[in-house]
């Protein structure tokens, strides 16, 4: 059984997250009491870990799809490259923008478990990150940061879901995941749990979206990297996965 009802699977309520004011950002309580033992291990390195992106509403994730779907937000092919919608066809736009965001009811920001994240002290006066994958390797501005997760993630519980292409979601090294709980919430959000929080919404290309929902749910929901023994381990062992503390 998930931990998380239909309603937190979908971001359509804010009920299983709190907020981080020191670390900014917001997730739940034990994917942030993991992320603040992560980060305190990142400080002994010198790297100042800090989230980009955290908990998301369904809301915000159909604004960014939206916006995506209409040209108001950068919309990239495969290597990074800006794509005009107004000279693609739907099932075009729907595909390309699947490479970056996820549907809205979709995304796993909606769980309080996933967090974007980058080398704060890495970043030069007046830089602002892109959360591209040049941007972690060799060269790039948060190369150290690259190279440093995947060696030490998982002792915190966390690990990378998007570490590779497998079809669907592009490859993100700054994308970190609580295993304890998000290996519970991805079985649990299915095509049906999805579908219902889509009904009756107004969403940019809902017909293509309805004709792929199960395609869309099996390529950029389903696949993605499985946890290892280890993170899993972690998160158990640290006690963060104490029932009485999780809001209601």
């Amino acid at each position: 059984m998930s931990v998380l009802s239909a309603e937190q699977l979908t971001g359509r309520v804010r009920s299983h997250v709190i907020d981080l004011p020191d670390a900014g950002g917001t997730l739940h309580p034990d994917a942030a009491a993991a992320f603040l033992g992560l980060r305190a291990a990142a400080l002994q390195s010198d790297i100042d870990l800090a989230p980009v992106s955290t908990f998301r509403t369904f809301q915000h994730q159909l604004s960014i799809w939206n916006d995506k779907f209409h040209g108001r937000r950068p919309l990239l092919d495969q290597r990074g490259r800006g794509l005009d919608p107004a000279v693609m066809t739907d099932e075009q736009v729907v595909g390309a923008i699947l490479l970056w965001s996820a549907l809205p009811g979709a995304s796993r920001h909606h769980w309080g478990t996933d967090i974007d994240v980058i080398d704060r002290a890495a970043l030069a006066q007046g830089q602002r990150p892109q959360l591209i994958p040049v941007e972690y390797a060799s060269g790039g501005a948060f190369a150290r940061l690259g190279t440093w997760l995947p060696r030490h993630c998982e002792d915190y519980g966390f690990f990378l879901p998007y570490d590779l292409d497998r079809g669907g979601v592009r490859p993100e090294p700054w994308h970190l995941s609580f295993a304890p709980l998000s290996s519970k919430a991805l079985p649990a959000l299915t095509v049906a749990v999805l579908a219902a929080a889509l009904t009756d919404v107004e969403l940019a290309g809902a017909a293509v979206v309805r004709r792929q929902l199960a395609d869309i749910h099996t390529r950029y929901v389903c696949a993605v990297a499985q946890p290892g023994a280890a993170a899993l381990a972690a998160g158990l062992a640290a006690g963060w996965l104490n029932p009485a503390a999780r809001p209601s």
